[in-house]
């Protein structure tokens, strides 16, 4: 099967959306394309001593709503049209949350896991090189995504800095926190997701957290695809709010239990072979994708794009779909899940915990004034992802459609009247 263009894709959701809206068509047409695409093309020099040619990109969404705001990801298949979708799903993203920022995006085609540290840290600080006119602080505000770290930000943060000459913290976030970091962003994204799924279940049924009524969330049954930095933290704290994970999954393995994992030792397991579940064997070890199929009550989506598509999509039993990747569902996907009777938390929404917590970084950075992670955890919950989830609800009731479509609605509403009131086109 041919790869999807989930630029072109998310682009139909945003017509759906814009025309429910009734977005007047010249900033329908503008906010459909992308500002600014960059690509460099650059050599490294390799441990055996030769040298290997990379291709890097950087797009920016839209520059109307703030400083451009979106993760670096290291991956062999990337191109400019997924960084491009991927950029423009970071403009509704922040819109939706009520962040400052536009959306960008960047990347560099290679695996990752077929470089020494030496050979990575080389790529990142040539990559930043070529950035440098790119990135700022008041105007493009990479982050981490796929096959990028703390440390590869730090390099970042470096070699930008040697470059101004001082220090430059708020250029970029997902830093460690020895570097200028912030306490709770290397789990914020897990943990808002963890909160929407914590959430859903409590409007089915479920007890809330430290509440007696309800179904007891041991009988809530999820499944999380993807066992990256994402989704091991969402599975870690569901197991630790009581839910039931039954399989969890990453390249090479599903593992399956009926009754439940034991998150603690599946993790443990995990650090101690490489990041890799293969091998483990206190579950039922299945296909990879096999995750995506089995019976539970909350699927969680957390590794990749596309991976629910039309083809597979009535394999799915869970009723309820959180996605902890961008754009792991396809727009044809979606219309037949939606016909099944499922519930979507779109990406957008679900995932935006990371770029919350690196907007805190971005303002602790330029402030100098340390944040205390109980502080940022809190206002993660309290002033941004539940509000946002009742927001996206509430608008879904109000024009009678999907959270997804809801959730565009709402993030384009913000960005056309910062538009229109000051005049700026993006």
């Amino acid at each position: 099967m041919d790869k999807i263009n989930i630029y072109k894709d998310n682009q139909l959701r945003f017509d759906k959306a814009a025309e429910i809206l009734g977005v007047r068509q010249d900033i329908q047409n503008l906010l459909r394309q992308t500002r600014r695409v960059i690509r460099v093309d650059f050599p490294v020099q390799m441990d055996d001593g030769n040298n290997r040619l990379f291709t890097g990109y950087r797009a920016q969404h839209t520059r109307s709503m703030g400083p451009t705001k979106g993760g670096i990801r290291y991956a062999p298949n990337i191109d400019e049209e997924e960084i491009k979708g991927l950029a423009f799903l970071m403009t509704w993203k922040c819109s939706l949350l009520g962040l400052p920022f536009g959306g960008a995006k960047g990347g560099v085609a290679f695996d990752p896991r077929t470089v020494s540290l030496r050979e990575l840290e080389h790529i990142t600080r040539r990559y930043t090189t070529e950035m440098k006119s790119i990135f700022d602080p008041e105007k493009d505000v990479p982050a981490p995504d796929m096959g990028t770290n703390p440390q590869v930000m730090a390099w970042i943060f470096d070699t930008y800095s040697n470059f101004k000459g001082h220090q430059q913290p708020a250029v970029v976030t997902g830093k460690p926190v020895e570097c200028y970091g912030i306490e709770g962003r290397k789990e914020a994204t897990g943990r808002g997701l963890s909160l929407l799924v914590l959430e859903t279940l409590a409007e089915h049924g479920y007890r809330r957290i430290d509440e007696q009524k309800g179904k007891p969330l041991q009988e809530a049954r999820i499944a999380v695809q993807g066992f990256g930095n994402v989704g091991s933290v969402t599975a870690q704290l569901l197991a630790e709010s009581g839910c039931n994970v039954v399989s969890v999954s990453d390249v090479d393995v599903t593992l399956y239990n009926e009754n439940g994992l034991d998150i603690p030792r599946v993790l443990h397991y995990a650090e101690q072979n490489k990041n890799s579940l293969k091998g483990y064997t206190e579950a039922e070890a299945l296909a990879p994708l096999e995750v995506l199929y089995l019976p539970c009550d909350v699927l969680i989506p957390a590794a990749t794009e596309n991976v629910i598509t039309a083809e597979n999509a009535e394999k799915i039993s869970a009723p309820i779909i959180v996605e902890g990747a961008n754009a792991p569902t396809t727009t044809k996907a979606d219309e037949r899940l939606l016909q099944l009777g499922k519930e979507i938390i779109p990406d957008i929404l679900a995932n935006a915990g990371g770029v919350t917590v690196s907007y805190f970084e971005w303002a602790q950075a330029r402030s100098m004034y340390k944040w205390k992670e109980a502080e940022v955890n809190q206002r993660l919950r309290d002033d941004f992802m539940l509000p946002a989830y009742q927001r996206t609800k509430q608008t879904a009731e109000k024009y009678h459609t999907d959270l997804r479509t809801a959730a565009f609605i709402l993030g384009i509403d913000r960005v056309q009247k910062m538009i229109l009131k000051r005049g700026i086109w993006p």
